[in-house]
Order: structure tokens, then sequence, then C-alpha cells
């Protein structure tokens, strides 16, 4: 029977709208788990921000009622945010062997690897979490055991697919488990929550054999050094690397921090065979004869920071490139990092480099199913009620039309924003209320400390810079000792604007000698009333708006 309060809801903390930071959760009367929790990275508005993660405000609220957090697989967008979590919340982690792996390497970083627990699961593995069971199907994506998960609760049956696509002929032989999804589909799915990255892309996307023919072509013909460039987390793509390598009698040396951490953990749990010998320090590539190396490094994204970025710059401090040398980037840029890309090939070519990249390049394939794959899991898992997951508000809507044209219901589709809360009572679906959601900012050691207020100033700093005035006043008497002191930095270069500052001064003081004796004791009118007169002559003078700070000092 139900009762008040037992009902089912489901909502998202990050990944609907957006591109990153994916975390949902499901919570059954006084039970909550929580799959995945991911980052995303800043664009330029987020100036000197270094990570986004979800707000986990809803979960810290209901600390007594989180069993688990259950993860799909190990790429950034859904493990980045983990460590942050767990800081704030120790809850036991779910997730794979390669995923767990991935995700004990965050962990030692920010030290809390001994205070957290981890289980390891797989495809056969069952979870009893309070009144929600888990079990779980093998999809495959772009780097090993992607888990989809499956919720037994008391309102039906909920199914997450994680990230996926379906690719029968996977380099690395873990096979989409159709048999299981089509049962899962057949005793009934109540809910949906699928990925939509590729909701816009028609038929289906290629697998990931394709690329291992073209590397090789690609490795035999290169008369030089190679430098490959790919995701460090798309571990068959790196095999596939190593084969060609191993072809071709090159010796691989690794470039960037993410590439060696995630070799090193590959190779220890027996995802990516590398032969004895292979691996070379940097150190020692520099030395080798040019045909006899090829260089993996991070950066295809074109970051500012890794190694392929510094090898473009000629910054690196133990590789360069040659004229000659042949420079593969494998893999597609993410929306909204085109133009780092771009920049980079630029580069590449002006030291003489090959240069391979790009779509047509056919050195990279999705690792996110297309349209006639989605369909595929809508049609295997036949939900009641569809919510598209994992992606910017087009793709949730194309996919809702695909859900549509394979048979779901309209009034049963819900696009949600992140926050949104769908619940189920007494088998009765509606959209219901909201949690609070939205981005943490993660900026050095600080977490969720740098807000909007900050931003602002930061903004202002870096558009028209900061004008600091010092005043000195008379303790006794509160009159000026002397002149203002004027100090600008990023505003107008002092030396080339002396007659400025000298007008800045004249109305510093000509505005204190305004003020009444009862405002000169009060700091706080007196600042405000400088801010107030400088910003409105400084925009008359300027057409600029620099962060003012005046400076009181009594002697």
């Amino acid at each position: 029977m139900n009762m008040s309060g037992q009902r089912l809801s489901i909502a998202a903390l990050g990944g609907v709208h957006e591109i990153g930071k994916n975390m949902y959760f499901l919570q059954y009367a006084n039970d909550i788990i929580v799959i995945d929790c991911g980052s995303k990275f800043p664009d330029e508005s987020l100036l000197g921000i270094d990570l986004i993660i979800p707000d986990v405000t809803y979960l810290l609220n209901n600390i007594d009622k989180v069993r688990a957090l259950v993860v799909t697989h190990g790429h950034e967008d859904h493990i980045g945010g983990i460590p942050y979590l767990l800081k704030q919340l120790n809850l036991p982690v779910y997730a794979s062997r390669l995923t767990i792996g991935l995700i004990e390497n965050k962990l030692k970083e920010h030290g809390l690897l001994r205070q957290t627990s981890l289980h390891c699961i797989n495809a056969e593995s069952t979870l009893e979490l309070g009144s929600i069971t888990a079990t779980f199907f093998n999809t495959n994506h772009s780097i090993p055991d992607c888990l989809g998960i499956v919720f037994d609760t008391p309102e039906g049956t909920v199914v997450h697919t994680g990230d996926f696509k379906f690719d029968m002929t996977p380099v690395n032989r873990q096979y989409p488990d159709i048999h299981k999804m089509a049962e899962i589909g057949k005793k009934g799915v109540k809910f949906l929550l699928s990925e939509s990255t590729n909701a816009e892309r028609p038929g289906f996307t290629p697998s990931e054999k394709l690329v291992g023919a073209h590397m090789e072509e690609a490795f035999v013909k290169a008369e030089q050094r190679i430098f490959v460039s790919t995701f460090a987390s798309n571990v068959h793509r790196l095999q596939q690397i190593v084969d060609a390598a191993q072809h071709t009698g090159r010796k691989l040396t690794l470039l960037g921090r993410s590439m060696v951490n995630v070799v090193g953990v590959a190779q220890e749990l027996g995802y990516l065979n590398i032969p004895g010998g292979m691996l070379v320090e940097p150190s020692e590539a520099a030395k080798l004869d040019s045909d006899k190396i090829a260089v993996l490094c991070t950066g295809s994204q074109g970051e500012p920071m890794a190694a392929l970025s510094r090898l473009a710059n000629a910054s690196h401090r133990q590789l360069q490139i040659n004229a000659g040398d042949t420079v593969l980037i494998a893999a597609n840029a993410i929306p909204g990092n085109e133009r780092n890309v771009a920049k980079i090939v630029d580069n590449l070519y002006i030291l003489g480099a090959r240069v391979i990249y790009g779509s047509r390049s056919e050195l990279h394939v999705s690792g996110h199913g297309s349209q006639e794959e989605l369909k595929l899991m809508l049609t295997l898992m036949k939900p009641e009620y569809f919510i598209p997951i994992h992606g910017e508000y087009r793709m949730l809507h194309h996919h809702s039309q695909l859900a549509e044209d394979v048979g779901v219901e309209r009034d049963n589709i819900f696009i949600l924003k992140n926050g949104d809360i769908v619940e189920s009572s007494a088998g009765k679906v509606r959209q219901s209320g909201r949690v609070p959601s939205g981005q943490t900012l993660v900026d050095g050691l600080g977490i969720g400390d740098i807000g909007n207020v900050v931003l602002r100033d930061r903004r202002q700093l870096s558009a028209d810079g900061i004008l600091i005035t010092v005043i000195t006043l008379n303790q006794t008497d509160g009159k000026m000792l002397n002149e203002p002191d004027t100090i600008s930095r990023g505003f107008v270069y002092v030396r080339n604007s002396e007659s400025l500052m000298e007008e800045i001064n004249q109305l510093v003081t000509a505005t204190l000698l305004k003020l009444s004796p009862a405002d000169l004791g009060q700091w706080s009118i007196m600042k405000q009333t400088l801010k107030d007169t400088l910003g409105k002559f400084l925009y008359e003078r300027t057409k600029r708006r620099p962060m003012i700070l005046p400076i009181i000092i009594e002697v």
C-alpha cells in the first residue's frame, strides 16, 4: 500500500541544458541514491576559476538519507566532482574496476583515499540500497567498463543508461549487452533516463575498430617523429596507438600528467597491454632516431597548459617538434574549444609539421550513439516515461522527438532543467517542484567560496583596472595631513597621465572638504562619497569604470 511520503522522485543536479558535470539522484521515501558526480571546465566569463562542479545543497540537507554514489563510467564529466563531494559527504562509492582505479587516483591527490569506502561492481552485481535495488548491464563507450543501471523501486523500474553507443566490433571485446537490455524492457520500464549527446546526428556512430586501421596507416607513412594527442581516458585508442607503434618498430613516450596517470592505472589493471621496454622517458626519447619514437600526449582540446600546446609553442622542456614531424590529433574539438585547437594547428604548421586532424582524418570516432542507436535503446527499453539527459537543450529536444517517433507518448516525456523533480506517487507521474541546483566554482583550494560578487569584481578589474587613493587624516581634528596618493593598475599608465592624476587628487581633496564634520567621522560615508564622485568624473573623462578603492589612514 502506498503511504504518504512514499513517492519516487527523480532529479538532475547537473548534466541537463549543458555538457558536463553530470549528476542525478533518485529518492524513494528515506533513501537517496546519487548517480555520477562530474565536473566541467569554465568558459572565459568565469575568470580564474579552475573547475565547475554541481551544487549539492540538497544532499547535504538530507545527509542521513543518502545511501550511495553509483558511478556509470570513468570520464571527468562523471567523476571529476567526486573528491569535492566526498569532502562534504562521506558516502560509499560503487563503480566498475577501471572507474574505481581512476577515482582512486583522484582521491589520492586530495588525500581522501583512506577514509572513502570504494566498492567494485560489474554487470552481474546487485546492490540493496534501502528500498531501492540496483542491478547493471554492460554498454560500450570510449572508455572501458561502462555500465547502465537498473533501479527497482516500489513505484516501478528506472533505467539510467550512462554514456553509450552500440559498437558491435569494440576494440576491447566489451560488447553491448543487447539481450539483457531487451529482457529489462520486457519486464517493464517505468522511466528511462538516456544520454543525448549525439541526438542531432543521424545514422549510426562508426565503430572504434575503423580508427585502428587509419592510425596504423598514418604511422607507416610518417617519416620522422610522430606525436599523437588524444583523450587520456580513451583506453581503446591508447591501445591502438601502442599497436601502431609496435607494428612500425617505434618506442613510446608519454607527456602530460593525466596521460601518465591513466596509462599507469590502465596498465596495472590489465586494460592496456604495452610490450616490455616500449615505454621510455621523455629525456631518453629526445636522443632516439626520429623514426624510432612516437610521443603520446595530452592537449587534444587545445588546453593552454597541456603538452601539445607547449610543443606547438616550442616551450616544452624536454621535446620539440621539428619540420617534417607528423602530428596526429585523434579527437574532435568539444564545442567551445574549436578556437584553441585551431590556434595549435596553426602553430604546428608554422613549425613545419604534417598535421592530421579533424573529422575527415578518420582518427577519431565519437563515443556516443547517434540517432539510430538512441532509437534502438528506446525500443529495447520500451519506457512508459522518458527523461532525456546529458546534453544541451537542443540535444534533449531532438532526443525527445526521437522518443515520440518510436512510440513514447508526448505527455510522458520530461525535458528537465537542473534541479527539476519528476515524481511518481501511487502510479501517478508529474513534474513537481525543484531542489536547489546550480554551479559550485572551484578556485585553487577554495570550493564554492567564489560567488557572483567576487566574479563581478574580477570582471571589473579585467576590463577597466583599479584606482586606489590613499588619504591620511589627522587623528585629533580629522583634517587631511597631506595630498592624497593615487595609484593606478590596469586603468591608466601614471607617467603618461600626470594631469589626470593631478585632477583626481584635487577632486578627492575638494570632496572631503565639502563633507560635514559629522560625516568626516564616518569612514563608510567618506568612502562611498569618494567612490561615487570619482566614478562619475572618471567615466566622463575616460569612458572607463575602474574599481575605486579609497583607503583612509589616521595618524
